[in-house]
């Protein structure tokens, strides 16, 4: 199974031309925030295929204007052909403002997801828009990973952890990812191709 995972920037080979020679078999899109929510529709009605989100700490017109035909995993699994996916929404406070959460609010969400995670037998792909924590994340408050992420990670050992947040260009898409245990750490600025045995 092919995933597409977008953050943070519009991307100008997916829209508004479609370069369908790179994008020839995508089964499932993965949105990691900051994306205007047409876009996230556009990408629904160009692949048709289902596409889950959480919303960024700059996404403030969900609730007005939400992605149409788009679902959000926010603190919920759902799964799509055998594969688990997780998500959670926001960043590090930093300055009040929507979808910021303290260490302590985050790992509380984290922490009443559990018992689901326990049920479903693990997770597959965890979805997020800040990275954990001393992990492609940075020293301002802002851009600051979640130190529960981590314990997340090494708890349950997902296949993929696919975030936003952190602006930066990628000579090879290898300079994108850290491998922790059998994880591999995802910085999905841009987009980003997951192949996944489902």
């Amino acid at each position: 199974m092919r995933i597409l995972t977008v953050s943070d920037v519009v991307d100008a080979s997916l829209y508004p031309n479609l370069d369908r020679d790179r994008f020839s078999a995508v089964d499932l899109i993965l949105a990691c925030g900051d994306l205007p929510p047409e876009y996230l529709s556009y990408l629904v009605n160009v692949f048709k295929v289902p596409l889950f989100y959480i919303r960024g700490n700059h996404d403030i017109r969900y609730d007005t204007k939400p992605p149409l035909g788009a679902s959000s995993v926010h603190a919920n699994v759902v799964v799509f052909r055998g594969i688990k996916i997780l998500g959670f929404d926001g960043s590090h406070w930093y300055n009040g403002g929507p979808n910021q959460y303290t260490e302590w609010q985050m790992r509380m969400v984290v922490m009443r997801m559990l018992l689901t995670m326990w049920r479903r037998g693990g997770i597959d792909i965890i979805v997020t828009h800040a990275p954990p924590r001393y992990v492609h994340d940075a020293e301002d408050p802002c851009h600051k990973g979640f130190i529960v992420y981590r314990w997340l990670i090494r708890r349950f050992q997902p296949k993929y952890f696919v975030h936003g947040h952190i602006h930066r260009h990628f000579n090879d898409d290898s300079e994108r990812i850290t491998q922790i245990g059998s994880t591999r750490v995802v910085n999905t600025y841009g987009f980003y191709q997951i192949e996944i045995n489902s």
